[in-house]
């Protein structure tokens, strides 16, 4: 998965207040960090420069934010068209020579989610079944192949089991970080989640079943490890919005816990895959009209999650 228009650097070095705390009702509260660092090299002031970052929300049944802390202040704060929520910020006055920190520090309830398939019956929604860019839902292999995937199999819910089984069986995660999307992960080029999650989406919207792309963080205290991370979420009749993750679930042993239910360890990032204020990014977008006066790099992209 590819990170966001550019790669950056130093963080604010401050203490989190401490581990990611279980709670009696199954939920896990965790301590989030976002940091990054924008340096002007000189010689001048850019023309303009935004910086964009898309903001953790509160998302039942998943998740709380409990607390957001921002710096630094003077940002503008918005909603795109699938709700997802960003920050902007104004840094046309960056001097040369110049860091500005930027930190997004979070506690986030997350708490694992299961709902019940029942008889995977009743009335479907009509958005979310369209081709977009890396979902190439009407391309000939992808549809052929969720026909044929699909044939004799009676609900939305056995042909959802019949699209992420056969991805876990034949796709070779390979960590490429890049944007190759669901018709080139059916070739040899290897795929990491976004191509794991975009077969899945394209398989499944070829079939008429409604499907989104999500994007956040995946901690997995058993390693002590952490990463950004995407999944996906399909609408099933009379269950709704339902979790799948099916690069976590690649493996025969772990497929069952990421078929239509998810851990408490995922947090939600945004919905979509291409939202508009990250134009093409994962996480930030950073642009900056230099006209004939500087350079601006961003150093160090990072999460701490605790």
């Amino acid at each position: 998965m590819g990170l966001g228009v550019c790669l950056l650097a130093a963080c604010w070095e401050q203490p989190l207040p401490g581990p990611a705390t279980a709670t009696p009702t199954g939920s896990v509260v965790y301590h989030v960090r976002e940091t990054l660092t924008l340096v002007n090299e000189g010689p001048g002031k850019p023309s303009k420069q935004n910086l964009w970052l898309a903001l953790a929300s509160d998302d039942p049944p998943y998740q709380e934010v409990l607390t957001v802390g921002i710096q630094p202040q003077g940002y503008r704060e918005f909603s795109d068209e699938n709700g997802n929520r960003f920050i902007e910020f104004d840094f046309a006055d960056m001097a040369p020579g110049t860091s500005i920190p930027v930190t997004v520090d979070y506690q986030i309830r997350v708490w694992p989610y299961a709902p019940d398939l029942g008889a995977c019956q009743g009335d479907m929604i009509s958005d979310f079944i369209a081709p977009e860019l890396h979902i190439e839902s009407l391309n000939p292999q992808i549809r052929e192949l969720s026909a044929r995937l699909g044939d004799g199999r009676a609900t939305a819910c056995a042909k959802l089991r019949a699209f992420y089984d056969y991805i876990g069986s034949h796709l070779v995660y390979t960590f490429n970080g890049q944007d190759w999307g669901a018709q080139a992960a059916l070739g040899p080029m290897g795929a990491d989640c976004t191509e794991y999650s975009d077969l899945l989406i394209a398989l499944s919207r070829a079939a008429g079943i409604p499907a989104r792309y999500v994007e956040g963080l995946y901690f997995g205290p058993e390693a002590n490890a952490h990463l950004e991370h995407a999944w996906v979420e399909v609408y099933l009749p009379g269950v709704g919005w339902t979790p799948v993750d099916p690069t976590l679930g690649r493996s025969s042993v772990s497929s069952d816990a990421y078929f239509a239910r998810i851990p408490a360890n995922h947090i939600l990032i945004t919905r979509g895959r291409n939202p508009s204020p990250l134009r093409g990014g994962n996480y930030f977008s950073h642009l900056y009209w230099p006209g004939n006066s500087t350079t601006i790099r961003v150093e160090d992209y990072r999460w701490t999650i605790e």
